[in-house]
């Protein structure tokens, strides 16, 4: 039992698992807003939540896979469950295509197209590990796979690619570039040395900090079109406020001569928002 609890541990640690609050509680959110005055089935959400996870867990294992060696180059990442030889690459490509298995299954028993859009989004989440090998857009490409779990969420409610749904994405894929952007200022220099790309990489700290605010605002506004098309009430008003806000904090926690307090800007903050948002919609939809 106790080597059962280590490897799944291990399993967890390699694919971030605790990370899946941040997509997780935003696909859920789209759940709720797709379902209008009614509530969602028991069997939609059990499916959405076991398509995300998969989902999140197959991008993750591939991108440890994929980077294995990089990882083992960067003093940040080098104690990564990988290059520190905590797990052999096998085990790695087992839990990665059990969880791709997984999101196929799920998807499966969701509205015809979320499968025909299954290819589109197992693409994404498969090249996002090498986009940064000749693109500093990476951080939209990761913005765009969480998107894709939020946008899924919603067609799995309503059988159909709406306008609020695309809008709700898009709040979605700006929060998460812009964090991302955030978050990549640790590894500039690195990056250039090893021929990567990234925002920071390309265009210095304080750019990237730039590109990064900006996103957070297209996040709030698309968030604001969001509720004014669906007329929302109150407490989704307040989640509008809080990830206003909350953003905000997360910008004024980093600068070009200080960041570090990135992985308070990335883990908290980011966590607050998604949880905070899926809340306060769920409240909305209660009164």
């Amino acid at each position: 039992m106790t080597f059962l609890i280590q490897k799944l541990k291990l399993y967890a640690d390699l694919v971030k698992f605790e990370h899946t609050i941040f997509a997780l509680p935003f696909a859920m959110s789209a759940v709720l807003l797709a379902s209008a005055s009614q509530w969602p089935s028991f069997q939609v959400v059990l499916w959405v939540i076991l398509a995300m996870v998969g989902g999140r867990t197959y991008a993750m294992g591939l991108n440890r896979i994929i980077d294995h060696e990089i990882d083992g180059r960067n003093p940040r990442t080098q104690n990564r469950t990988l290059p520190a030889g905590r797990m052999k690459r096998a085990e790695a490509w087992m839990l990665t295509l059990l969880s791709l298995a997984l999101m196929v299954l799920a998807t499966a028993q969701l509205p015809v197209l979320c499968l025909y859009l299954l290819p589109l989004a197992i693409a994404i989440l498969s090249v996002y590990s090498y986009i940064k090998r000749f693109s500093n857009l990476c951080h939209f490409v990761l913005g765009l796979a969480l998107a894709s779990s939020a946008i899924g969420g919603w067609i799995a409610v309503t059988g159909t690619m709406t306008l609020p749904a695309i809008l709700f994405g898009l709040a979605v894929l700006f929060w998460v570039a812009g964090f991302d952007m955030i978050y990549a200022c640790q590894d500039t220099d690195f990056d250039r040395k090893a021929g990567l790309y990234s925002v920071p990489a390309s265009f210095g700290v304080a750019h990237a900090l730039t590109f990064s605010r900006a996103c957070h605002v297209l996040t709030v506004i698309c968030l604001s079109l969001v509720g004014w098309w669906l007329g929302l009430g109150i407490f989704y008003w307040v989640a509008v406020a809080l990830t206003a806000g909350m953003l905000l904090y997360e910008q004024s926690l980093v600068s070009e001569t200080d960041l570090s307090r990135v992985n308070e800007a990335f883990f908290n903050v980011n966590g607050i928002i998604s949880v905070g948002v899926f809340l306060l919609i769920l409240l909305d939809k209660l009164f």
